[in-house]
């Protein structure tokens, strides 16, 4: 499988696994755990994670899938923006680690720019990589100025944004600038979450036309498009043991330059700068 590497010199599979509504329900647990538990085994050892996603439930079924398999996973979380003054990162980063049951976070976020200042943040995450309960740290849907600012103040790993074939307005400035700066963006929602605006990814005529010539589905040519983004990490989130090994076999798809000429046309790249589209 392709792969990408951090600046912080972390290399990762390009595909890995979301976690985003899991642990909500204490039935749907096992499903949970033994679909993290497949993708490892698939090879997408990126778990990305949030002490937001069911307010720590999820970083529980973290934790019951990878135990006793700790060094085959990469393990991302993040801090809820509230949390992120010096002390509150601390204190919550030891909650997380508490309810991952692992000594480090691999890569640790911060979920979204809140009202603390970036620079007591990152004093934040640079005692904690001291203290060796984080290996690195980033940040979150941030735009390009939020960029330009967090360099000021350290060094962030990566940018984790909402990106897919709809949602393509980082392609502007965003993406060439971190490219620029040698750092990953891992794009979360790659084949969108709302069943509205998933169903008009999904249905739409180009997309499925390329789908039919390589005799796959319309979500793994969904999928496939970002993989094939220089530098970009894909962290979709599925249960469905089907869905999972679709995901990983949509990472070995080669996209021609008409295939992507053809998504191009389907779905038209930003000519002007917009907004960052959060979730």
């Amino acid at each position: 499988m392709k792969t990408v590497r951090f600046l912080s010199g972390a290399t990762v599979p390009a595909l890995g696994q979301g976690t985003w509504n899991m642990g909500e329900k204490a039935a749907r647990k096992p499903d949970e755990v033994r679909a993290l538990q497949l993708g490892l085994d698939l090879g997408m050892t990126l778990i990305d994670t949030a002490e937001m996603y069911a307010e720590g439930g999820a970083e529980e079924v973290v934790a019951a899938a990878i135990a006793g398999r700790r060094d085959e996973a990469f393990i991302v979380s993040k801090v809820y923006p509230h949390n992120a003054s010096f002390d509150g990162v601390r204190q919550a980063c030891e909650r997380s680690l508490r309810r991952l049951k692992i000594e480090a976070i691999d890569l640790y976020l911060l979920h979204w720019q809140g009202h603390h200042p970036l620079a007591e943040t990152f004093d934040g995450f640079e005692a904690l990589k001291k203290g060796g309960k984080i290996k690195a740290y980033g940040v979150s849907n941030f735009d390009l100025e939020n960029m330009e600012e967090a360099l000021a103040y350290g060094a962030p790993a990566t940018n984790q944004v909402l990106y897919n074939l709809m949602k393509r307005g980082m392609e502007f400035d965003l993406l060439p600038w971190a490219r620029a700066q040698g750092m990953p963006i891992m794009a979360y929602s790659p084949l969108e979450t709302s069943g509205r605006e998933q169903a008009a990814l999904l249905e739409n005529p180009g997309l499925k036309a390329v789908a039919n010539a390589h005799g796959v589905t319309p979500a793994q040519i969904a999928l496939a498009w970002v993989l094939h983004q220089e530098g970009v990490i894909a962290i979709p989130k599925a249960v469905d043991p089907v869905h999972l090994r679709a995901n990983r076999a949509a990472a070995d798809i080669r996209l021609s330059a008409a295939d992507l000429a053809a998504l191009d046309q389907a779905f038209p790249p930003p000519r002007r700068r917009r907004a960052l589209e959060m979730r």
